[in-house]
């Protein structure tokens, strides 16, 4: 439905591995999307725990953004595959140039032809800049993901990462990644639906400081929350400190794995409301709780006039509906 929020349970979270690498999930009440294709001793469990809780037996969507190990591991991803048969899969569009990545990759083509070969065919998508250019523009005022890159491919494989709004339940979480390249933020922060719509940013590249990340860049997003995954030594120091300073400079709430696995929930009858959950580490229990409300609730709850104008203050020529 154009125009109004729906009423729909959503639960994202971000799981903590144990050991260097990203894990997060997306569910909007019909799809549960894995994003990366990572799965540990550590969140093996907690990954059922929330399909449990979504009600699902299988992975509708399997978003994995980069060909990196710590964001694909073989035997992880055979594992995801074995087990929880994703009906859809996204993987990167840039040729992967280790010997695991290309066995990543061959082990979703297997997976695709073995299905397609006993009529239960998957969604396969190389999420490259074809496909991208394929994309037709979103429709800005009902529930559809949008797919803002790889536009073009670069001699450097992280500026290839795909990032993707998901934006199908009441909240909406936008996936970076290992996007570097200060150029993509300043497109991002361009686009008139990701810098009004994100709720809940997953820091780039785990919080690197290489100019991604910029103040110009949370200003004009401005999420309500800003999530990285770190394992509990943190060896690698994510967030970074500059990252933890432009955050608090703009007044954006930082979550991380550190302690335990983060989860974000739509809360109560409204359709705006939803609550972060801090849950201590290997546990179900709660550490802390915290409340928001989504953006596209404000934006949403104007005529339709109102949100053309907002989205598309140019585009006037097109016709009504």
């Amino acid at each position: 439905m154009q125009g109004y929020l729906q009423k729909k349970f959503t639960r994202f979270r971000a799981y903590q591995l144990g050991n260097a690498g990203s894990s997060f999930s997306y569910f909007d009440s019909k799809t549960f999307t894995l994003i990366e294709a990572r799965l540990t001793d550590l969140s093996r469990p907690h990954v059922a725990k929330e399909m449990e809780i979504c009600n699902v037996s299988r992975i509708g969507c399997l978003h994995i953004t980069s060909w990196d190990t710590d964001h694909s591991k073989e035997s992880e991803l055979k594992e995801i595959l074995d087990t929880y048969y994703p009906e859809k899969i996204e993987y990167p569009g840039y040729e992967p140039k280790s010997e695991t990545a290309i066995k990543c990759r061959d082990l979703i083509i297997a997976y695709r032809n073995k299905l397609k070969a006993i009529n239960r065919p998957a969604v396969v998508r190389s999420i490259d800049p074809p496909y991208v250019k394929s994309l037709s523009p979103s429709d800005r005022l009902g529930y559809r993901d949008v797919v803002y890159h790889p536009k073009y491919l670069s001699e450097k494989s992280n500026d290839n990462s795909t990032v993707k709004l998901f934006r199908t339940g009441c909240f909406n979480v936008a996936s970076l990644g290992d996007v570097e390249n200060p150029m993509i933020g300043a497109y991002l922060r361009g686009c008139p639906l990701f810098k009004s719509e994100v709720d809940v940013l997953i820091l780039a590249h785990h919080g690197a400081d290489n100019g991604f990340t910029t103040g110009k860049f949370l200003k004009a997003v401005k999420p309500k929350m800003a999530i990285c995954s770190s394992n509990y030594d943190n060896m690698y120091d994510h967030p970074r400190d500059e990252i933890r300073e432009l955050l608090y400079e703009n007044d954006i709430p930082l979550y991380t794995t550190k302690t335990g696995d983060v989860a974000v929930q739509s809360t109560g009858i409204h359709t705006h409301a939803f609550k972060l959950i801090n849950l201590k580490a290997d546990s179900t229990e709660i550490s802390s709780e915290e409340d928001f409300v989504s953006k596209k609730s404000e934006k949403l709850s104007h005529n339709l006039d109102t949100i053309k104008n907002r989205y598309a203050p140019h585009r006037w020529w097109l016709p009504k509906r």
